[in-house]
């Protein structure tokens, strides 16, 4: 038994990122509460997330940073994105 699929969960975070748009004051607040509800849920009822590959404990980790983007590249490359990024171009000038 499937209940959740990648393209359900796919829009509901967009919805949840609209929502988070008009929100002044937690500006991810949407995105957290639907990442710690799924991963409440797939925890209690594996078999709803049946082929369903997505680590929601990372997710809510990541959205429950201060800066959510720096919290993944932190954790992919070791870096900030500001420091990734800085030294992106700085590859880009040495090589033209």
């Amino acid at each position: 038994m499937t209940f959740y699929n990648k393209d359900m969960i796919y829009a509901e975070f967009k919805e949840a990122e609209i929502k988070d748009s008009k929100n002044k004051k937690n500006k991810y607040g949407n995105r957290i509460k639907l990442f710690k509800e799924h991963k409440e849920l797939k925890e209690e009822h594996p078999e709803y997330y049946d082929g369903v590959n997505i680590n929601f404990a990372n997710l809510l980790l990541m959205w429950s940073a201060p800066n959510p983007r720096d919290h993944c590249y932190q954790t992919v490359f070791g870096k900030t994105y500001a420091e990734k990024h800085a030294e992106e171009t700085q590859e880009k000038e040495v090589t033209i």
